[in-house]
């Protein structure tokens, strides 16, 4: 089997250990025997068509010129990708963007594309810590950094419930949003190398859309389970 994975803004919006995300995914893939293709898309380039899509955070100034950039066909054609079977995996600025706007404090806002049907605000607050999340995919863990207040419109199905941490907005107690195979989160950190079972549900429902139904082989996740326990460990004690 083969997977491309589209690496979305990955020379703009590149910080908190996002390319281990990429890393991981391309790794578990590598692992199993699947030929992956990893392709970077930024500015001015025309989005990929492809089964799987990574975007990470980044700075107000990259966030501006990123949300100009992603109106109109472009990114008309992310949206069809998803609503089409492709998985997507985005974080904090990623996933700003990904839903109606964000506000930023004192400027103009930023228009998102409308995939999530959120909208996100500037907060007085910014979050710091680690996070737990009790997810329908599975126990995820985390590492918040944002001050971004995200509120899920009606019907929304949020990522998860937080156990520990703050989450979308710190208020209502849930993280990130799901849309068909969709995600969006405030899991920095690298946030796949610690959660072996999003990486493998992303990975699935990419190979699906393209080879029909996938199931994938077992790993050796002893490593895995051991990072992800010691960081459920360090989200209890802050």
């Amino acid at each position: 089997m083969d997977l491309t994975l589209a690496w979305l803004y990955g020379r703009e919006m590149n910080i908190y250990g996002d390319r281990g995300n990429v890393r991981a995914l391309e790794q578990r893939a590598r692992w199993r025997g699947i030929d992956v293709t990893v392709v970077t898309s930024g500015l001015g380039d025309p989005m990929p068509d492809v089964d799987l899509y990574f975007w990470g955070g980044g700075q107000d100034q990259e966030q501006v010129n990123v949300a100009h950039d992603l109106q109109g066909a472009k990114g008309d054609a992310l949206k069809a990708a998803v609503e089409g079977g492709a998985a997507l995996l985005s974080v904090c600025g990623g996933y700003q963007l990904l839903g109606h706007e964000y506000r930023p404090h004192d400027d103009e806002p930023l228009p998102g594309i409308g995939l999530f049907d959120v909208t996100t605000v500037a907060g007085p607050e910014r979050f710091i810590g680690n996070i737990v999340v009790d997810s329908p995919i599975g126990e995820l863990v985390g590492f918040e950094n944002h001050s971004g207040l995200t509120t899920l419109g009606p019907g929304v199905q949020p990522l998860g419930r937080v156990r520990s941490g703050r989450g979308n907005n710190g208020q209502d107690g849930t993280e990130g949003a799901m849309y068909r195979n969709a995600i969006g989160c405030y899991l920095h950190g690298s946030l796949l190398p610690k959660n072996p079972v999003l990486a493998d549900w992303l990975l699935e429902r990419a190979l699906n859309r393209r080879h029909g139904t996938v199931t994938l082989p077992p790993l050796d996740d002893t490593i895995e389970v051991a990072a992800h326990a010691n960081a459920v460990g360090r989200a209890g004690r802050s």
